[in-house]
């Protein structure tokens, strides 16, 4: 089973304040201690929505709008995406996230990726041909 732990941001991170090397520190810890337990597949922090947009669809029509973004608890800061051998695993990784982040006030939310077979007869053969071809060509792309 995948899941993604989604970092929450709050006002440190929309400032674009970055991490000091204690927390560096801890959080490299924590990713070496996933990557070695065979958990870990990627984790990325990522920029504040000053520097983002959104694409928004109306009647098949695309809109722009630049960040900022005021809703604060509802962007992110960053994610790590995992692989455990059930939801309970997963939140016991999550227990362990620094605790020195954000001042020990962090806000962390775990989400199940969709594999598959979650999508039944409806993701016929030929699609998963299609699928595995994207996501082979995808991993390639990664550097």
């Amino acid at each position: 089973m995948r899941f993604m732990i989604i970092r929450r941001a709050d006002k440190d991170t929309e400032a674009g304040v970055l991490p000091d090397e204690k927390l560096l520190a801890a959080m490299g810890a924590y990713n070496e201690e996933m990557v070695k337990a065979g958990v870990m597949l990627q984790g990325e922090g990522l920029h504040p929505s000053s520097k983002g947009a959104r694409v928004k669809f109306t009647n098949g029509k695309p809109a722009i709008v630049d960040g900022p973004f005021t809703e604060t608890k509802e962007l992110i800061a960053g994610f790590t995406l995992i692989q455990v051998k059930s939801r309970a695993e997963a939140l016991e990784w999550l227990k362990r996230w620094p605790s020195m982040d954000a001042g020990g006030n962090v806000e962390l939310e775990l989400r199940q990726v969709f594999e598959d077979d979650d999508f039944g007869a409806e993701f016929t053969p030929e699609l998963r041909e299609q699928e595995a071809r994207i996501r082979e060509q995808a991993a390639k792309n990664i550097r």
